[in-house]
């Protein structure tokens, strides 16, 4: 037990002192009365002492001034800190609500301690599997799981990608052993790079389908060049007649050149768009005729169609005449001889909607889903002499404009291609 301090047991004295001597003072009193102290006078006599002693105890427990704002400031202090620690709690929890990438502390036994919101999208949880409290089970990932136990053991960060089944997403994990500062637990942080992984698949197949359209006619010219040392240039009709290929080939890759180029431009918003109320049917009418002289030749009967006044749109309107020919000049050549295309024009719920519809060969399922990807051929071929970015770089025009482009379509069938522009 700690000793009284000095001030309370200058108290205690005093206080047994005082009340000592009063019940001294009675004792005397008593005697000088001469009055003689039976049994129950005497036990009144304890019971009185009794209570001058817990009395004097009473006093001395009661704290001083000093003591009583010592606590005060205490209480005050532990208050304080309890504020402090649930604004501490709020703020973490707000921080972990918003981040985009998962977080999981995990401790030694693969219990999981704390998880934010954003785990529930990247693995595709119930609310149910939301509330596992081990980390396979929550994860339900083997791979993720022995990230965790191989950075556990190691002490080190360990890092992996993979792709969740449930989620259909790629996620970075990186796993960081917290050491010292909280032995034993580990934590996980899951980024979704789906969109990186699709990014880095077009690259490749961008980079693969330059080559090739470079490939081809460069091969060609190659082999006109050495036929010419052999010996063509000596023949005029021959040498001619290979000229001509060179010339048909130099032509192609200029082509090619120029609408990479145009491309590039366009998906960096380096080209202006100069944008002036304009008549839709005009702009439609203009493609249109562009494109009637081929659809002729071809075979194909061409309509178009434009529903009486449409308004005014904001357009740049040889930008959207471009998307136009575009689509017109697809369809001219995935369409048979005696097949019909209608290229129209309607307004629906506050923009201007343009649509070719052709009766060719159809697109499938799985090409519709990247027909705008650039240097894509849904039917390489039928589709030789095309460069795979006209779809592309159609897409770019519109949403440069502010719309949505779209294709619907059934092997077989015929297909509709639409895009829309916001009326002014």
């Amino acid at each position: 037990m700690a000793p009284l301090p000095a001030s309370s047991l200058r108290r205690f004295l005093a206080a047994l002192a005082l009340e000592g001597g009063l019940v001294a003072t009675i004792y005397w009193l008593i005697r000088q009365a001469a009055v003689p102290l039976d049994s129950s006078a005497g036990l009144a006599l304890i019971v009185l002492l009794v209570s001058v002693v817990l009395l004097a105890i009473a006093y001395v427990a009661r704290p001083s001034s000093n003591e009583l704002l010592r606590v005060q400031a205490l209480e005050k202090d532990l208050e304080e800190s309890r504020r402090l620690t649930s604004r501490h709690e709020a703020r973490l929890q707000a921080l972990l609500h918003h981040l985009e990438a998962g977080v999981v502390l995990v401790n030694a036994e693969g219990e999981v301690l704390v998880s934010n919101d954003a785990m529930q999208g990247l693995f595709a949880l119930s609310p149910a599997e939301a509330k596992a409290l081990s980390l396979p089970h929550f994860v339900r990932h083997y791979q993720f799981v022995e990230l965790w136990r191989t950075a556990m053991k190691g002490g080190v960060p360990q890092g992996l990608t993979a792709e969740v089944p449930q989620s259909k997403r790629y996620l970075r994990a990186t796993a960081y052993p917290l050491g010292d500062a909280l032995k034993g637990v580990t934590l996980l942080i899951f980024e979704d790079v789906t969109e990186l992984r699709r990014l880095e698949s077009i690259r490749k197949d961008f980079v693969s389908n330059v080559s090739h359209e470079l490939r081809t006619p460069l091969t060609s010219i190659k082999a006109l060049t050495e036929s010419l040392h052999a010996g063509a240039l000596d023949e005029p009709k021959t040498a001619r007649r290979f000229l001509g290929h060179i010339e048909t080939e130099v032509d192609a890759l200029s082509e090619l050149v120029s609408t990479l180029l145009e491309l590039a431009r366009i998906e960096s918003q380096q080209v202006p768009l100069e944008r002036s109320p304009s008549d839709p049917c005009e702009i439609l009418r203009r493609g249109g005729e562009r494109l009637r002289l081929q659809a002729e030749r071809a075979g194909v009967a061409l309509t178009i169609e434009c529903e009486g006044s449409l308004g005014h749109i904001m357009a740049d309107g040889p930008r959207l005449e471009q998307v136009l020919v575009n689509l017109i000049h697809n369809a001219v050549k995935f369409t048979p001889r005696d097949g019909a295309i209608k290229a129209s024009a309607r307004q629906v719920d506050g923009v201007v909607e343009y649509s070719v519809t052709d009766t060719g060969v159809g697109i499938s399922q799985d090409n519709q889903q990247r027909i705008f990807e650039r240097f894509y051929k849904a039917d390489p071929a039928r589709n030789k002499n095309g460069t795979g970015l006209g779809l592309a770089i159609a897409k770019h025009l519109v949403e440069a404009h502010d719309g949505k482009i779209g294709v619907e379509s059934r092997e077989g069938k015929g297909s509709r291609f639409f895009f829309t522009v916001p009326l002014a």
